[in-house]
């Protein structure tokens, strides 16, 4: 039934093309960016998982909690 929908909407081989063209030109932009990025802001993006600081929000939950 699917099918026979797809069959009778003319132009429908367009979609899947522009969508292709933009999932390209998306993946290409987000390589060229991280390509491009420098290597001190991408040291100090990596060590963020493990930087023990207590947040702002932290500390205002815990203020609240005490």
């Amino acid at each position: 039934m699917i099918q026979n929908v797809l069959r009778e909407i003319g132009g429908i081989g367009l979609y899947g093309v522009i969508s292709v063209c933009l999932f390209f030109l998306v993946f290409s932009v987000a390589f060229v960016r991280a390509c491009f990025l420098r290597k001190a802001f991408v040291d100090t993006m990596s060590l963020l998982p493990l930087d023990e600081a207590p947040t702002a929000t932290s500390t205002s939950n815990r203020s609240h909690n005490e």
